[in-house]
């Protein structure tokens, strides 16, 4: 199955973003990509930056975003995880992947679960907590485990979509660097998103696509500085190792063949699943595990 990831920038507005969007899933269609995957709340700016109620109106369009990205996923043929925001009620809305079928119909959607309250990705003032569980989505090229950025750092998630048979895990993600930390720290910061992740693929014999945004976004509201978004989108194997990788700075399709059957190899040498202690696990169930 060959897989593309866009990583891209925003533009100044939406139309100009969906249409460099558009035109990159053309190009990797056309260039046999049956799955495509896009990058987090990529139709705008990166908004939580700042807590502002004015962008619950980017909400507003999420039928509207639905309908165009199945068009869009009709159009190329194509299996198209996108990452919208979406309003269920007035007041309540959530961070949501939709998975879009080659004929454009849903395959199915992912509420984010794990949401993030840290300077400049304020996501709790926006973003309800999913309520759809972990749950993987059927489609043609196989049962994907959509997962949403801040769920790519707990292990747990990846464990459950494994448990529930994913055959692939994908992380849509908008996470980067604040100028005015040190370029060890940046460092640091980098190695740590890219090692938990190859972890999430070693640790369940699947493999694992992080579609990151690309460029410095200022944040609108002044309080912040802004984000510079690092890239370095990724597709690894079942064991971890690097199949395609993007830099930190340019926009790009990146493409990687991946091979379902190298799943049942590597846990047939690997089994760890099959050596989990189960009965052991009830503290996992608890917030910390002291005597209160």
């Amino acid at each position: 199955m060959k897989t593309a990831l866009i990583q891209q920038k925003h533009y100044d507005t939406k139309v100009k973003t969906l249409q460099v969007t558009t035109e990159c899933i053309s190009e990797a269609a056309q260039n046999g990509a049956e799955l495509i995957v896009l990058q987090e709340l990529h139709q705008t700016e990166y908004f939580c930056q700042s807590e502002d109620t004015k962008f619950f109106a980017y909400a507003n369009d999420f039928e509207e975003d639905v309908a165009f990205w199945s068009d869009i996923a009709k159009a190329n043929e194509v299996v198209l995880v996108t990452s919208l925001f979406e309003k269920r009620a007035p007041g309540l809305y959530h961070n949501t992947a939709v998975v879009f079928e080659k004929d454009g119909s849903v395959a199915g959607k992912y509420r984010k679960m794990h949401i993030p309250d840290d300077p400049g990705f304020y996501e709790k003032f926006y973003f309800t907590p999913g309520d759809l569980g972990f749950e993987p989505i059927q489609t043609s090229v196989g049962k994907l485990g959509v997962l949403v950025c801040w769920d790519q750092w707990y292990p747990e998630a990846a464990r459950i979509m494994t448990l529930k048979g994913a055959e692939v895990l994908i992380y849509p993600t908008a996470i980067g660097w604040f100028d005015e930390d040190s370029k060890e720290e940046k460092q640091r910061q980098l190695d740590s998103w890219i090692t938990i992740q190859r972890s999430h693929a070693i640790a369940n014999a699947v493999p694992v696509l992080s579609c990151n945004r690309v460029g410095f976004e200022k944040d609108s509201s002044g309080v912040m500085k802004g984000i510079r978004f690092w890239g370095n989108s990724f597709i690894c194997g079942t064991q971890g190792e690097i199949l395609a990788h993007a830099n930190h700075q340019n926009e790009s399709i990146l493409y990687a063949d991946i091979e379902h059957e190298r799943t049942k190899e590597v846990r047939d040498i690997w089994p760890f699943l099959r050596d989990r202690r189960i009965e052991a696990y009830n503290c996992l169930l608890k917030r910390y595990c002291d005597s209160k």
